[in-house]
Parts: structure tokens; sequence; C-alpha cells
């Protein structure tokens, strides 16, 4: 019997224990009370959770999970993580010229804008890894040399969707301060208020949406393919991607997503794009429908007639069972013979959004 007691309060620690940690506030919070009735509203919004255009299942047909965590523990490919340091330099952003119109990677799907004498901020993930521990998805050596220290006020802060790559609790916490107005999908405001924010400085949006936020700067949400969800609940907030209208540029902001016809879409309704800037990484054929494959990345670039594009979702953190550089080799060959104006910076390099002309090595093939 004593076995059995012995039994019991260990099972009770332990529901203890995973209760207690999941009420930690980096983990955020579901969408309630007025939040949720505007939710509710919504024709993407269906039989309880958000819905992608067309039938997304979470994983390729044939494909079990199973399958797929026992391939990502025990059948990893070669090179998923590097063995160098990533190269980066460090641009000082805080006195950075405002009449300068630039761009600033930070690795993976996190960068800074500059446009206009306006400051943009994309999904940014300072905190060193890209999960809900500390242990786990660290960011590769050398790609952490930005902190929310570094960046200067924000005139709007994007998000595409509230998964731990691109909504990092640590780092929004400390640029609070620094931010002016957040641009997020349904939903996707009851974290950052719940973490804090001030409602008024959240502007939530439906796809296919309309914001002014000042004079000739104009931001349009629009689908994406993908999913959401910090825990074990899905589908509460809504994943975006943004076509943002400045006086001179027209930009696509995109969010993580699977290829679909949402791509020619947004194209025949905007017009080109000065840039599109596009996920390119930690893809897999076991979940093809919710990240662009390899083959995927340039075709979405020319459905919406993109003049330049900027590869991202890649150089950071390992998410998927591919070599860390491969998805920047295929696309820099893709690009090459198709014609199409690639933009491959290192991390913290200045890129001129103006300057066409300006020219990017191939870092990532001296990175063992």
């Amino acid at each position: 019997m004593n076995y059995i007691y012995i039994s019991i309060s260990i099972i009770f620690i332990l529901c203890v224990a995973i209760f207690t940690l999941l009420q930690q506030p980096k983990f955020g919070k579901l969408p309630t009370g007025e939040r949720l009735a505007n939710i509710k509203k919504s024709p993407n919004y269906k039989n309880g959770s958000f819905q992608n255009q067309s039938f997304t299942p979470d994983l390729t047909e044939g494909v079990s999970y199973h399958s797929v965590i026992t391939e990502y523990l025990f059948r990893q490919s070669k090179h998923v993580l590097p063995i160098d340091k990533i190269p980066a330099m460090k641009t000082d952003l805080l006195n950075l010229d405002i009449n300068q119109d630039v761009l600033i990677w930070f690795g993976h799907s996190s960068y800074f804008i500059q446009i206009d004498k306006k400051r943009i901020l994309v999904d940014p993930v300072f905190c060193g890894f890209a999960s809900p521990f500390s242990f786990s998805t660290k960011a590769f050596a050398g790609t952490d040399i930005y902190t929310a220290d570094d960046i200067p006020s924000i005139d709007y802060l994007f998000i595409s969707h509230d998964h731990w790559d691109h909504l990092d609790y640590e780092t929004l916490q400390k640029l609070k301060p620094k931010i002016n107005k957040v641009i997020c999908g349904l939903g996707t405001g009851e974290h950052l208020q719940y973490w804090g924010y001030n409602k008024d400085k959240i502007i939530e949006k439906d796809w296919n949406e309309q914001v002014i936020l000042d004079t000739h700067f104009v931001v349009n949400t629009v689908p994406a393919r993908h999913f959401s969800g910090r825990l074990f609940t899905r589908n509460q907030s809504l994943w975006t991607s943004f076509v943002l209208q400045t006086p001179t540029m027209k930009i696509f902001i995109g969010g993580d997503s699977g290829y679909d016809k949402h791509f020619e879409t947004i194209g025949n309704t905007f017009g080109s794009f000065d840039l599109a800037i596009l996920e390119n990484g930690q893809y897999d054929k076991s979940w093809k429908y919710i990240h662009l494959m390899p083959n995927e990345v340039l075709k979405a670039a020319k459905d919406l007639k993109a003049k330049r594009l900027f590869a991202v979702h890649n150089s950071k953190f390992a998410l998927a069972n591919h070599a860390w550089s491969e998805p920047m080799s295929n696309i820099a060959k893709q690009c090459l013979e198709n014609n199409m104006s690639l933009i491959t910076p290192l991390i913290g390099e200045r890129v001129n959004l103006k300057d066409t002309t300006q020219k990017f090595t191939a870092w990532w093939n001296k990175v063992n």
C-alpha cells in the first residue's frame, strides 16, 4: 500500500508542478470577453477556431506524429546546426539617421525597417531561444548580437502570429516603453494586453482589412496559410501577413505561410511589390501545407509580382530537419537562374532599401 501512496503523491506533485509552470505569463492568454465576442464575428472563425482559406492538415497525408518525432530524434540530418559561429555585424540603430531608408535583419524572422522617417519592427525575438524553455531550440552562436536595449523607439510593431519564434514574452516586456503601436491579427492582442500593453496601442485586424497609420502610411492585413497557439489550444488568434504602403515603397511583410492561391490574389490586388519578405527555411515534407517548401519561395515571390526578395525564417533556430544553410543555398541558386533580385545580408548588415545595385555576399558558403 505504501507504494500506491507514494505513486499517488508523485503524480500529484507532478500535476501541481505542471499546473504552476503553465501559469507563467510567457504562455500568454486565450481571448476572452469583448475580444472573443469580436473574434466570433469573423468569417474566418468557424467551429470554435480560426480556419485557413484552404483545407490545411497539420501533417502531410500518410504522415504520423510518431514518424515525425522519430525522425527528429533519431534520424537527424547532418549539419542541422552550424559548427562555426554565424558571421554578423552591428549597426548602431540608436543613432541611425532618421532620413536613411534601411532594413536590418536580426536572424530568423526578426527585422527592423526604417522607411520614410518611420521605424518599424517585425516579430522581434531577442531572448536567445525559440521555445518556452531556455535550454531548448537555442539560437545559433553569433546570431544574438542584438538586445532590446539596442532598439530605438518604434512607431509600428508588426506581429505576424503568436508562435514562440515570432512572439517572445521577454523581448516584448523589455521593448514595451519603446512601442507606439502594435499591429497584429485578431486575438493576438490578448497576449499583449495580458503582458501589460495598453489596449489603445494595439490594432487587431482580421484578414483583408485596412489601417491608415499616418499620412500615406497604410497597411492591409492579408491571409497566410499557417496556424497559431502557444500551448495546447490552437488557432484562437489569427496568423497574418501585411501589405505596407509607405509614401515611397510597397513592402510585403510575410508571416509564416504554406503555399496557396492567396499569394497570387495578393499580387493581383496590390500590384507589384518593391520588396517581398518571405519565409525560407524550417520546412519539411511532413508539414508542407504550413510552410513554404524550397521550390515554392520563388514561386510565391513571382505571384506577388515582387521586384526584390528577402528570404527570412532561417539561419538562427533549427526548427526542422534540414541542413541549416540549405534554404539560403537553394534560394540563391533559383534567384540567379530566374533573374530575381535577392537580398542576402549578414545579421546586422545595413540594407539600403532604395539602392537596387547594392551587392551582398553568399556568406553561408563560408560557414561550416
